[in-house]
């Protein structure tokens, strides 16, 4: 009966713990909730980088999450609210950062390094190789003097 009970409470314990973890959100409407989600996926974490503040474990995405929900359950619109984002930690919060001066390498970059490398490659096939004369056509006396040393070869190859 002793273990029933023990095993009982490890149980309780352990399923209160998990159930601590999951983030439980109720909306007012179904546009709210899809508006949530969406902002969840297209928000990037600042502190991890490279994950959604919605696929993020870190402590800040938490805090973003939840100032997300209260501005959609107090109505903002998704532009409102992604603005106050940018507002806050910048460009970088959002995957899709928008045309500025300060962005203007990264989203005109790579198309500059595709043109100048195709241009170097085009115009280098189409310049015309120069032309390397290998025959020579030898004097008299060099072909003479050719001969001789061919024939004095022949016999030292030993």
């Amino acid at each position: 009966m002793k273990k029933w009970l023990i095993a009982g409470f490890v149980s309780i314990m352990v399923s209160v713990s998990a159930y601590a973890v999951i983030e439980v959100h109720e909306f007012d409407t179904p546009q709210q909730e899809q508006q949530f989600h969406e902002l969840n996926q297209t928000l990037r974490c600042p502190k991890c980088q490279n994950n959604t503040i919605g696929d993020s474990n870190a402590e800040l995405a938490l805090d973003l999450r939840q100032k997300v929900y209260e501005m959609t359950k107090e109505g903002q619109s998704k532009q409102d609210i992604i603005d106050y984002m940018v507002a806050r930690y910048g460009n970088f919060v959002t995957y899709n950062p928008p045309f500025t001066l300060a962005t203007a390498i990264l989203w005109l970059g790579p198309l500059c390094v595709v043109v100048i490398g195709f241009t170097f490659i085009l115009t280098r096939s189409r310049r015309k190789p120069a032309k390397v004369s290998n025959t020579k056509t030898l004097s008299d006396e060099e072909q003479q003097r050719l001969d001789a040393l061919l024939k004095n070869d022949d016999g030292d190859n030993k």
